[in-house]
């Protein structure tokens, strides 16, 4: 476990990066301060589970998706193009890639990462981001990098024509048991591209890692579900493997869903518990919105009552959801929201490899209310 000082160590180590590096974009000025916890602020569950929060890195800016690497090494997209490699253990940051191309106006910009199954041998990173094409045109696209010396190289565009807006741009990426990379893609702010089998909006997608399309997608497409409004996180059961996934509903009725091969989820024509033929409804929704963004299942040892529970970041509701769910039944049998108004809006969260849960935060998005120390990266730890 880090010393107390670690946070501040790194903090600088961050600061000092970012004002080296040219290209990196400016910090925004802190809004209202947000309360934060310590690591001596010990909260415990419905259920009993004693945790404290401890901040790992801070001074990042807007942190969008996190990739732990098989070293421990912890890779970091920031929206406005940047992707940084965090060592947490050794308190460094180094800026593995800035994109000179990016679009990163309102939702917009540097969103998913994703390391390759085999990581260790291939060193192939992905990422999904806003490009700029002209001052009014814009596209998402998923490409492929090679991690060398910390640095990301070897450039290959796997999926690209993605339609893209200032808002709705979904944005996530993650690997499947099946070995092949889904994707989340928002209606772009068109909501009838959600039904349209022909637009890669309003989708989850999904690729080989060459980028060539599985032979079992929807009519040979990319598309593997369909009628989505803006689907933001996405995890596999640990022991069903059913595809967990949420996303952003209209004016509240965000849901949660169990997605599954050529499914259409609704969007335009119904959301929440509204039904029609042929279309899928949420295993639980939420009015009013709770906005939510990444979502893992915990798989570590740290926190035994935690196992198989999904753990979801929020960003307007600003806390982390825990839900507990009956796989075999594919619902939700408890909710539990965690570190309410604590640590502001939070954008990604996942398991570890050491068995304790991450997060960060997303409080410089120009949504949020930023104390000095944001963006940041927490963990939660069991206390005894």
């Amino acid at each position: 476990m880090p010393s107390a000082s670690f946070a501040g160590v790194l903090a600088l180590m961050l600061a000092v990066q970012a004002a080296a590096d040219s290209r990196a974009c400016s910090p925004s000025a802190p809004g209202s301060p947000t309360p934060t916890a310590s690591s001596g602020n010990v909260l415990t569950t419905t259920d009993g589970v004693r945790f404290t929060a401890e901040t790992m890195a801070t001074n990042l800016e807007v942190p969008w998706a996190m990739a732990f690497a098989p070293d421990g090494r912890l890779f970091v997209t920031e929206r406005p193009g940047r992707v940084r490699i965090l060592n947490l253990t050794a308190g460094s940051s180094e800026v593995a890639l800035t994109l000179d191309d990016v679009y990163a106006e309102g939702e917009a910009g540097l969103l998913g990462l994703a390391l390759d199954p085999e990581f260790a041998e291939s060193r192939l990173v992905y990422l999904y981001y806003s490009a700029r094409l002209s001052p009014t045109g814009r596209v998402n696209r998923v490409v492929r990098y090679r991690e060398v010396a910390s640095r990301l190289a070897e450039r290959v565009v796997l999926l690209d024509n993605i339609p893209a807006g200032q808002i709705h741009d979904g944005g996530r990426l993650r690997f499947g048991p099946d070995g092949l990379l889904y994707v989340t893609a928002g209606d772009a702010a068109s909501s009838g591209l959600a039904q349209d089998l022909g637009s890669l909006a309003g989708k989850i997608l999904r690729i080989a890692r060459d980028g060539s399309t599985p032979r079992d997608n929807l009519s040979g497409s990319p598309i593997y579900s369909y009628g989505h409004r803006n689907p933001q996180g996405l995890d596999w059961h640990p022991s069903t493997g059913d595809l967990w996934a949420d996303e952003h509903g209209n004016i509240g009725n965000d849901e949660i869903n169990v997605i599954e091969a050529g499914a259409n989820y609704g969007w335009p024509r119904i959301e929440a518990g509204q039904t029609m033929a042929g279309m899928r409804t949420p295993v639980t929704f939420f009015n009013p919105a709770i906005a939510p963004s990444g979502a893992s299942f915990y798989r570590g040892q740290r926190f035994p009552q935690f196992a198989n529970n999904l753990f979801v970041g929020t960003l307007r509701g600003t806390h982390l959801l825990r839900i507990t769910v009956d796989a075999a039944a594919k619902s939700v049998v408890a909710q539990e929201r965690l570190l309410v108004d604590t640590f502001g809006r939070l954008r990604d969260v996942l398991s570890g490899p050491d068995g304790y849960l991450y997060f960060c935060t997303n409080n410089r998005d120009g949504r949020g209310s930023p104390i000095a120390t944001d963006d940041r990266v927490v963990r939660l730890v069991p206390a005894p």
